[in-house]
């Protein structure tokens, strides 16, 4: 077989490879293949950067190396002239390069002994399985540099840390999770494993390796749209809730489509029920839908939230990655068929809990049933209940009135074409086909989080906020208008 010149490994390729090797190919070869980077996912990247931006306050007296990853050899120069400086005592984004392989490591800490400890920042809130890989790799190259290191974990956020206001207590933020003892067998296989990947990525054409439940696992991939593009329209992914095992043994089969699924092959009830509307093209509706749909009280409420988790804890008494309700809407249903709604956006930069929980109270009043779709909103009443014990009973009789409609459709209703997802996106589309999401400038939830902390940003332009603050009234308006959208749409299969 013809070989090729191999492409230089770095960290985040070699986890690439551990996840799929196909996905390490084409980030060295074919990066024209990825979708480009949304904003929610970007807005991540960003909250990762700006973790490790105050982790670094932890260890003083450090020099940035700055260079970026196009200059990685003066970036490596610049790291042993940094290591050398007297009372230098840590460098962050050390680079440094063994065998072809590159790295920048976040924090290395010089010790009085002349040894070194490596710190990788995650704003995670614990130390996970793939962080081992990612420590060990490095661990790997800085041992073939010639650095002895003394210490090797992971520096992550504590979601048990309360902001006081007042200043961030950055020892109370952090803990570090010491994976040294832990290196030992891993760093064992770091170098078969970095010379598998040389050899696969020196070989003349890309690795066959089918998208599954892997592609997501532990990170999304960027070439799955890509990779599913030739999947047909009923793909067996799109059996609900089926494991990593089935859909080998459906690959093994040489099966991809659900309606080549064998009836004898074991399923669970509802993949059963996917499995056999996707044959027939027909939808399932079970004898209960209409009662669970008319068991209501008027008027009936159609309630979604909005919320933020910031990483760094921005109001007192907040924790990281504390979920903060700052919107919610109401549309409301009255006995005759007539409708109304309200709606509360907090857009100052405030934690909204009081008149979050204010106004929707008074919006909600005493009486009707309450749609909501998931168990989401009641969490977070939940949380609003312990954060304002003063609330406590008006909010825990809100929930002793709501009526899950996802859960209400997951046991009672299916149709192909929600391809095999609950989700609303999916839902409303399939359900109530002239309204959609496309035409809205925030498209889900995620996004409007990223655009909510963008609108009480103190340097957005006025007319920004406003803008944005339409587009977060429509899109949390368009989701409660579906949930009365969708329930009326079900219930004209009752007509007769």
């Amino acid at each position: 077989m013809k070989k090729r010149k191999t492409s230089m490994l770095s960290k985040t390729r070699f986890l690439a490879g551990l996840q799929c090797p196909l996905r390490l190919w084409y980030q060295c070869y074919r990066r024209d293949l990825a979708t480009e980077i949304s904003p929610a996912q970007q807005a991540i990247f960003d909250s990762g950067h700006e973790v490790g931006r105050l982790a670094t306050r932890l260890y003083p007296q450090g020099i940035l190396i700055e260079e970026d990853y196009l200059h990685h050899g003066q970036a490596v120069r610049s790291t042993r002239a940094a290591m050398d400086k007297p009372g230098v005592k840590a460098i962050y984004e050390a680079a440094f390069i063994y065998q072809n392989v590159r790295i920048r490591v976040d924090i290395l800490q010089k010790l009085e002994n002349g040894n070194w400890n490596l710190i990788e920042v995650k704003s995670s809130t614990a130390a996970k399985d793939v962080h081992l890989s990612d420590v060990s790799v490095q661990h790997h190259v800085l041992n073939g540099a010639g650095l002895s290191i003394e210490k090797a974990g992971i520096l992550h956020l504590n979601n048990q840390y309360v902001y006081d206001g007042q200043r961030i207590d950055l020892d109370s933020l952090f803990n570090f999770a010491d994976l040294t003892d832990q290196l030992f067998a891993q760093a064992q296989q770091v170098p078969a494993q970095l010379d598998g990947f040389k050899q696969m990525l020196a070989a003349e054409s890309a690795p066959v390796i089918p998208p599954d439940r892997h592609c997501k696992n532990p990170y999304p991939c960027e070439f799955w749209e890509h990779c599913i593009r030739k999947m047909p329209e009923f793909w067996v992914l799109g059996l609900s809730g089926i494991g990593q095992d089935r859909l080998v043994e459906l690959a093994d089969m040489g099966i991809v489509d659900i309606r080549d699924i064998p009836g004898s092959f074991p399923l669970t009830q509802i993949q059963h029920r996917i499995r056999s509307c996707v044959i027939n093209q027909e939808e399932y509706i079970a004898a209960g839908l209409e009662f669970e749909l008319n068991d209501v009280e008027y008027p009936i409420h159609f309630l979604d939230f909005e919320t933020v988790s910031p990483a760094i804890p921005r109001y007192r008494g907040t924790r990281p990655y504390q979920t903060i309700a700052f919107q919610w809407s109401d549309h409301i249903l009255t006995s005759g068929g007539n409708f109304a709604h309200r709606e509360y956006l907090c857009t100052e930069d405030k934690h909204p809990a009081k008149e979050f929980t204010r106004t929707l109270l008074d919006a909600l009043e005493t009486t009707g049933t309450i749609f909501i779709y998931t168990a989401y909103e009641k969490g977070i009443i939940k949380e609003l209940a312990d954060h304002l014990p003063q609330y406590r009973q008006p909010l825990n009789a809100i929930t002793a009135r709501f009526k899950d409609l996802y859960a209400i459709l997951k046991t009672n209703f299916y149709q192909p074409k929600f391809y095999g997802s609950f989700s609303l996106k999916s839902v409303l589309p399939a359900l109530v086909p002239d309204m959609s999401y496309k035409s809205l400038s925030i498209q889900e939830g995620s996004q409007a989080s990223l655009e909510y902390l963008k609108m009480i940003d103190p340097d957005t332009l006025v007319e920004e906020k406003e803008r944005i603050k339409n587009d977060l009234l429509a899109y949390c308006g368009q989701d409660t208008l579906a949930l009365m959208k969708i329930r009326e749409v079900l219930l004209k299969r009752f007509d007769s």
